[in-house]
Parts: structure tokens; sequence; C-alpha cells
């Protein structure tokens, strides 16, 4: 790799020359391509290898991303099929560096690698890591099984995306001046879901040493039920019958299925029961099990991680309903289309969640939280786990009730407190204490990166002895602490809630996909 205005890497597919960035310094190439072309007759299948190139490719312009609705008023559709690309940041030196490979967020619907505070400049001054950005295919083409169709595609293309983009890290980040022997996998939201899934994944296996999942929704998988269900969604949004095959699907043009997908998004009522219409399916395969279950069979990659969530992942729910009497029901209900023997349990230790506030931390502990400390209860019994809480708020979010929200640990992550649109709210308000904690966070991580092990006044999140309680939790606010067993009673109560298989006791469901495709749907890839 040579040291110049532009750096130049030799791939298996081809050479590709790059930026050094004049505001940071650092070596960037852009727009690498990782997979072929997904759309046409590839489309809902497994991805390909690039093809070869022949003369030195320009990598100083980022690649258009995943295809993916705005959900604007226009209903206009931006990026496109051919997204298998990734960008790759590094120290402006020929020394040989720990890489980070990261997924990125949005409900599985939305997001690019070169989000402006995923750009990871900031990151890779502060940690000395090489750092690779990845898009992958997400909604309509990436998280929806289409096997109540036909099997001729793939149940999870996002999630085997994924993985051959570790696979060109394994081959390829050599030549960037990385270490093969050293990658982490990082995410957060439905990029920290896709770590836990690639934990999942036997295909993943070995092409990753360490694992950072932030705020990650780890219990949101579809069903082949549910999957089946928003197959129906989308073909009667498209105009199809139940007779329309896959070849069908494939000749509609992309962006109308994206827009339909953003409808079925929008306009259900699903989401309030925490069935969205696009996410990773238990396929029996990529995906072999429920992530809960694979943890606690103890047959995930044995790998360190770091896992926690934000105080305030939902603090918008606390506007979703006006009274109490709605927000309790509200609550019965999507707890009750999981567990209904033990909702009320869970509900009682919330306060049977009629508060704003009790009703908004139910909803980010069910989907945030809880599952959390259910993968790092087991994972801790294989691997060393770190859990922590982010709870740093401006004067100005907290000022709003807003708090720490879904999101927010990225600016500190990333180390630009400006850069997401959360931040928009702090544009004119004090960011007093923000550089004290992104420099705990990212030196925690750094080290993480480079050993394993984040810094040594982070206790594991162990077991109780004679000498510690147990589940040490760092909490990232004003400076960092540690607490132990945090929301005990609250996790006590989802610990016999069972959030693996959504759809008990929505027999109509059932049977309106039978009539429609004619067959049973199968609840899971066992039946």
């Amino acid at each position: 790799m040579e040291s110049t205005v532009r750096p130049v890497a030799h791939t298996v597919a081809g050479a590709v020359r790059g930026v050094v960035d004049p505001a940071t310094g650092a070596r960037t190439w852009r727009g690498v391509p990782y997979g072929a072309d997904t759309a046409g007759s590839h489309r809902f299948r497994a991805p390909r290898p690039p093809e070869p190139w022949e003369a030195e490719r320009d990598a100083s312009w980022y690649a258009a991303p995943a295809l993916q609705g705005t959900f604007g008023w226009r209903d206009a559709v931006t990026g496109s099929e051919d997204c298998l690309h990734l960008d790759v940041v590094r120290p402006d030196t020929d020394e040989v560096l720990p890489v980070v490979v990261y997924f990125h967020g949005g409900t599985f619907v939305t997001g690019a690698s070169h989000e402006k505070v995923l750009q990871g400049h900031y990151l890779v001054q502060a940690t000395d890591i090489v750092y690779v950005s990845v898009n992958f295919r997400l909604g309509v083409l990436g998280y929806l099984d289409f096997r109540s169709l036909s099997y001729d595609c793939a149940a999870n293309p996002a999630l085997l995306d994924q993985i051959l983009a570790l696979r060109w890290v394994q081959e390829n980040i050599g030549a960037f001046g990385g270490d093969p022997t050293r990658v982490t996998i990082m995410g957060e939201s439905a990029g920290g879901a896709a770590v836990i899934h690639l934990m999942s994944a036997p295909a993943a296996r070995g092409l990753f040493h360490g694992a950072i999942a932030q705020s990650a929704p780890c219990a949101s998988v579809h069903s082949r039920v549910q999957a089946a269900m928003w197959v129906r969604s989308l073909l009667d949004g498209i105009g199809l019958d139940s007779n329309a095959s896959l070849d069908d699907l494939r000749r509609e043009d992309a962006e109308e299925l994206v827009r339909v997908g953003q409808s079925m998004l929008l306009n259900g009522k699903e989401i309030v029961q925490f069935n969205t219409a696009f996410m990773p399916t238990v396929d029996g395969d990529t995906l072999p099990g429920h992530p809960i279950d694979v943890f606690e069979e103890g047959t995930q990659a044995p790998v360190p991680l770091i896992i926690g969530t934000n105080s305030d992942e939902a603090s918008f729910a606390k506007a979703m309903y006006q009274s109490a009497r709605a927000r309790r029901r509200a609550a019965n209900r999507a707890l009750g289309v999981f567990d209904p023997a033990n909702a009320q349990l869970v509900l009682e230790a919330y306060g049977f969640a009629g508060g704003r506030s009790e009703f908004a931390d139910l909803i980010a502990d069910a989907v945030f939280w809880a599952p959390s400390v259910m993968v790092a209860t087991s994972h801790r019994r294989i691997a060393p786990t770190w859990m922590y809480r982010f709870e740093y708020a401006s004067a100005t979010m907290r000022r709003l009730g807003l708090g720490a929200m879904h999101t927010a640990d990225l600016t500190a992550v990333f180390g630009d407190p400006f850069a997401t649109r959360a931040a928009w709210f702090d544009r004119f308000g004090t960011k007093e204490g923000f550089a004290e904690v992104s420099h705990l966070m990212q030196h925690h991580w750094g080290a993480f990166f480079h050993t394993g092990a984040p810094g040594a006044d982070w206790p594991q999140y162990g077991f109780r002895d004679d000498t510690a309680p147990g589940r040490a939790t760092a909490i990232f606010g004003r400076g960092l602490r540690v607490e132990y067993d945090p929301k005990a009673a609250q996790r006590r109560a989802w610990e016999d809630f069972d959030m693996r298989e959504w759809g008990t006791n929505r027999e109509d469901l059932l049977e309106s996909l039978t009539e429609f495709f004619g067959f049973d749907v199968p609840a899971t890839d066992d039946e």
C-alpha cells in the first residue's frame, strides 16, 4: 500500500485508488465492491462475488446505498439494487492495524455505509484501526422471506450480504493494512441486531474475533408465519394474487416494490405489537434458530462481546397515547401476542405501563434492553461479556424529556456531537460533558478493538460470588460508574417471558394465510 495522495490497494477483484481526506488526514477508499449487482434474476437470491475489473478503479466517491424509501411526502426512493459496496478508512500510515467492520442501523429498511456519523474518521483517529463500513440489501429486497411463494430464493439476503462482506475482509483487508486475524464486528440498532445474527450464523464462524452490539433489538426476527403474512401484504399492495411467482416479482419495478414496502410500515397497525414488516427469518440454515435460543444453547460464536443500550431508547413513546387506559391496553396487547401467560408479571414490574414514562420504559426494554440482557446472560457462560448503559444527555435533551434516546450513543462513540438527526435538537444548546463521555467510550471501544477487552475499570458482566454481586454494568454518563444488576426487578420479570415466537392467539392469521396461499404455512422450519 502506497502512502500517497491517492493511495492504491490491490483487492482480489482489482486495484482501487482512494484518497487522503484533506480534513482528517485519513486514507479512505469509497464504494469498493464486495459483491455483484443483485438486480433482475439475482433479486432475492444469495449474493455473488464482484465481477473483476482490469483498470484501476476510482474509489474516491461513495457508492449508492441499498434501495430504500425516504419516508417523505413525495414517496421518493433512493439508492440502487447494485449496492454491495463498502468503504474503508485508516490512518495515513503503513502500520498493520486491527479491523472494525460496521453494519449500519435503520429498522432494517434504511441506512447507508456513509451516513455522516458513520464515516468513521474520528473513530479511526481515536482508536488506531482500519474501519470498514458496509452497505447491504434492505427492506423488501433484503429482509423478507419469500419461501411461502417458492424456494427459488434466499430466506435472508441481507444476512448473506453481510457474511459475504466478512469474507471479503478476510481475503482483502491485508491490502489496506488491516489484520484479518483481529476483526471486530460492530453495529447499532438493526446493525446491532445484525451482529447478534452473525454470531448465530454458522456460515460466519471464524470470520470475526470480537463483537459490539449497541441498542440491538436481539429478538427482532420473523417466524415463517410473520414472513408469510408480510409477503401477502406485499402482493396485495403490488396488485398480484396468491398465484404470483418470484419471477413475477423479479419483473416488477424495484422502486415500486420499495414504495409498497414503505406503505406496509407506515399504514400497518401491527407495529404496535412489535410486528414490523422486515426482519431476518429463522430459516434453519443461515439463521438456524432464534438468537435467544442459539445463545441459550451456547452454539453462538464464542467471541468477546460488548452489548448495551441507551437509558431512554423509546422516549418518543411518551407521546403515543393520550390516556393511561390507552397505554395500558396497548402494552397488554403488545405482550399478549408473545406470551399471554407471563405478560401480567412484566406489566406489573412497570406499574402496568399507565404512566407516560413507564410505558416508554416498557417499550424500550421489550425491544432493546430485555433481549440484550438475555443475550449477555447466556454469552457470559462461553466468552467474556461486558454490558453497558448509555445515560449521557445534554441539558436540551433532558429539558425536552427525550434523554439518552435511540442513536444518542453514536455521536459519543464516533466522536461527532452533531452528526445524527437526533442531534438537531442540540444545535443551539450546550454539550457540556460530551467530550468526556466520548473520550471514555472511545477509550474502552479502542481497547476492545486491540485486545479483546475494554479498559480495566469496566468489569465483566459476570456471576455473583463471595466478593461481587454479579451483572456488572458500565454506566456512561458524566464519567463512568459501575452498577451491579441494574433494574433487577424488571430483569427478573422478563426472565420467564417468552419473546421468541410472535403470533400467540392469532389463529385468525393462520387461517387467513392458509386460505390465501392454499396450504399450511409452518410456524417454524422444524414443522
